[in-house]
């Protein structure tokens, strides 16, 4: 089974269609291990939250949002165990230590993150890069 680490940019474009939502959706198939550290639900909240400061979503449709997030077939780690290799990897790239948690799971799992925030690809991603990080829409 292949697998991949995703971000809450990645997540959140489950739920709310906007650019790249179609490719977020091809790896909700079921061949796929999808895997995120805990921080995914306070992220995915906090995104959710800067959109209704920005009245793209009401507050009566945040609830099920969340709820609907967390009905999706994740396996979630707890960030505790990668405390260290994230801010490895927050110290060597200069990157928030949100982030590198998400880094140092693809890391840990030995498989690709996949994410959707282009200032973090464009900070570490690359064929030069030790991080094994996917764009969006370059999923396999």
């Amino acid at each position: 089974m292949t697998r991949f680490v995703v971000d809450a940019s990645v997540v959140v474009k489950w739920v709310m269609p906007e650019e790249h939502s179609e490719s977020a959706a091809r790896l909700l198939s079921e061949e796929l291990e999808l895997w995120a550290p805990d921080l995914l639900w306070p992220e995915s909240g906090n995104i959710l939250w800067k959109k209704w400061l920005r009245q793209e979503l009401s507050e009566e449709k945040v609830p099920s949002l969340l709820q609907t997030l967390q009905s999706f077939p994740l396996n979630i780690l707890p960030s505790e165990r990668l405390v260290e290799e994230a801010w490895e990897i927050a110290r060597d790239f200069r990157r928030s230590f949100y982030d590198s948690l998400y880094l140092a799971l693809a890391i840990y799992q030995e498989c690709p993150m996949v994410t959707a925030d282009r200032r973090l690809y464009n900070a570490v991603g690359g064929a030069s890069s030790r991080l094994p990080i996917l764009w969006i829409e370059d999923i396999p």
